[in-house]
């Protein structure tokens, strides 16, 4: 790729969210509006420092001339109930992770969920998840679980310290998926992985701060894969023990590459040169 741009728009883009001193998303986002010739800004928006709860972040943002933001732990579910949807999907998940700024208002997307769907498909091409354990039910963990039902997963099990929560998501997506089995489970169950496929971690435990992970020691099983939605840091415990067990292992960056790229393309129009994004973003798993 010819790497001499002139620049032809720039864009005013962020992330609000707790802990993201550490988060890739400035680098992804500037290189994606490199890749078509124009520039963008990307700011890192804690709402406590400013003194503002996330409602009131988001308005000082529509003000200020933001194109748009991405939205994380622990604001995904309170984007999703403040801003209207731009995409159905949204409004049956409730969990919104893209707000892009529009003449008539904000637009509520999920790159969570349609981001890990492509990530799956190109990591095990032509593979279903099969019989998931899904640990964590917020909002990343709604968007995964959206993306499991519509991949075909034959059976989900939820783990969540808050079960108001499980059954929250679980009745979502029986109303969107009807033909999906989506069953809660409890703690006590975790170590047995017996008949499990596929483990999943949605909580923020591996975390830079935050460290452990939601899966006991002592698990046992012979899971097929296993993904991690954390990817700062990248070798989490939740990664050893599954992979310990023989799993193969989806990265939480390739969540992050797909749903960052995806969420550039709402915001601004454009399609990034994906190959040549990844190239200039390196990353070992």
């Amino acid at each position: 790729m010819n790497t001499t741009f002139t620049s032809t728009r720039t864009w005013r883009l962020g992330l609000i969210g707790g802990n993201i001193v550490a988060s890739r998303s400035p680098v992804l986002h500037t290189v994606c509006a490199l890749s078509v010739g124009g520039n963008a800004s990307y700011d890192l928006l804690i709402p406590a420092e400013h003194g503002k709860s996330f409602a009131k972040m988001l308005d000082h943002c529509r003000d200020t001339g933001f194109h748009g933001v991405n939205v994380t732990y622990p604001h995904k579910e309170e984007a999703a109930a403040l801003v209207p949807a731009g995409d159905p999907v949204v409004a049956a998940m409730g969990s919104s992770n893209t707000v892009r700024f529009t003449a008539e208002g904000p637009r509520a997307f999920n790159t969570d969920y349609s981001g890990f769907v492509a990530a799956f498909r190109a990591r095990f091409p032509g593979k279903t998840p099969g019989r998931v354990l899904v640990l964590g039910t917020g909002g990343v963990g709604r968007a995964v679980v959206f993306g499991l039902a519509s991949l075909g997963a034959s059976e989900i099990l939820l783990y969540d310290t808050d079960l108001a929560k499980v059954v929250s998501l679980g009745a979502a997506v029986r109303k969107q998926f009807p033909e999906t089995a989506v069953l809660a489970t409890e703690k006590d169950k975790l170590t047995d992985l017996a008949d499990i496929t596929g483990l999943v971690n949605c909580t923020p435990l591996g975390m830079v701060g935050r460290p452990g992970s939601a899966l006991p020691a002592g698990a046992r099983g012979a899971p097929v894969w296993a993904f991690d939605a954390v990817y700062t840091p990248d070798k989490t415990e939740f990664r050893a023990q599954t992979q310990a067990l023989g799993a193969a292992f989806l990265s939480g960056y390739e969540l992050y590459f797909h749903q960052g790229v995806q969420a550039f393309h709402i915001f601004t129009g454009a399609e990034p040169d994906e190959p040549w994004v990844r190239s200039i973003i390196t990353y070992t798993p």
